[in-house]
């Protein structure tokens, strides 16, 4: 039997009805350095509350599957080394073995339905690295949207990524990829990647319906709404260019590989712009947290009216 802690936070919204959003925790542990995680964390926490619904921070700590977690135990995760970075393949076992794990996309997903939450946000979600080709790097995020119901809000795929082929993979398992109010999918710190968007649509009710109809239709999978970054914050294309590439020869100068890749490549990237990119990851994540809470407010609205 699964140990499943929620916080107090969440039961309260779960009894009265109230939306529920998934957040990750690999962009806590893995993503942003102190004290930014926690600034981020409390800020994403705080932007779902304001537009209306509840946040469920989503982490393991102990061997107990937390959905949710309390102030004191988001600054405690937040401050906290070693902790492993969990997708499909290591949840259980980190579970099993009453280990401390931050959650990625894939293993967000996966404990967001075990709770009943349908919709999540993130920063952006793993793909098909660039040289995948021949290392057959392709994260595990592309197959959980193909088979875990959640409706996942994001920037696009992380542009360090083989964008093109990333939605490719996600049309071949058949992920409905719905950009938010544009014709054309984002690249993460940049508004467009010039990849024209399979699916538009234009408000949090749309997408809502789109999920909920998924479901009626028996189809397994989620979707993936991609949301541009806010004008202001973006970084361009044309200045990424360089730098992504810069972290990409360095990483593989150094033969990193695996898990270690995408860390370490955001964090080159940091480095590289000055710090831009993680103001624009701050940026976004925000924005995304603020349309998640959105189209979990319509989705509930939707489940009531059913019930």
């Amino acid at each position: 039997m699964i140990q499943m802690a929620e916080s107090l936070e969440v039961t309260e919204a779960r009894i009265d009805g109230r939306p529920i959003v998934a957040l990750e925790s690999t962009i806590i542990t893995h993503g942003m350095p102190w004290p930014q995680n926690i600034e981020t964390a409390r800020a994403v926490e705080a932007a779902i509350r304001e537009e209306g619904a509840v946040p469920a921070t989503m982490a393991v700590i102990d061997g107990r599957l937390r959905v949710g977690l309390d102030a004191a135990a988001l600054e405690s995760f937040a401050r906290t080394d070693g902790v492993a970075k969990l997708s499909r393949a290591d949840l259980a076992a980190c579970i099993a073995t009453g280990g401390t794990g931050a959650t990625t996309v894939a293993a967000t997903m996966i404990a967001a339905r075990m709770a009943g939450i349908e919709v999540f946000a993130t920063g952006g979600i793993g793909g098909v690295h660039r040289g995948a080709e021949s290392s057959f790097d392709i994260s595990a995020d592309l197959q959980e949207l193909s088979q875990t119901p959640v409706t996942v809000v994001a920037a696009g795929a992380k542009a360090i990524l083989d964008l093109p082929k990333t939605y490719e993979v996600l049309e071949t398992l058949g992920v409905p990829v719905i950009a938010y109010g544009s014709d054309w999918m984002p690249a993460f710190w940049s508004r467009s990647s010039q990849i024209p968007a399979p699916l538009r649509m234009d408000d949090a009710a749309a997408i809502a319906r789109a999920h909920a109809t998924r479901g009626a239709l028996g189809l397994s999978g989620g979707q993936l709404v991609a949301n541009p970054i806010p004008e202001d914050a973006e970084i361009s294309a044309e200045d990424l260019a360089p730098v992504i590439a810069q972290a990409l020869a360095e990483a593989e100068a150094r033969g990193i590989v695996a898990k270690a890749v995408t860390p370490f490549l955001l964090d080159r990237v940091f480095t590289l712009t000055e710090g831009r990119s993680l103001m624009a990851n701050i940026r976004l994540v925000l924005n995304n947290a603020r349309l998640a809470a959105a189209i979990a407010r319509e989705l509930s609205a939707i489940r009531s009216v059913a019930a």
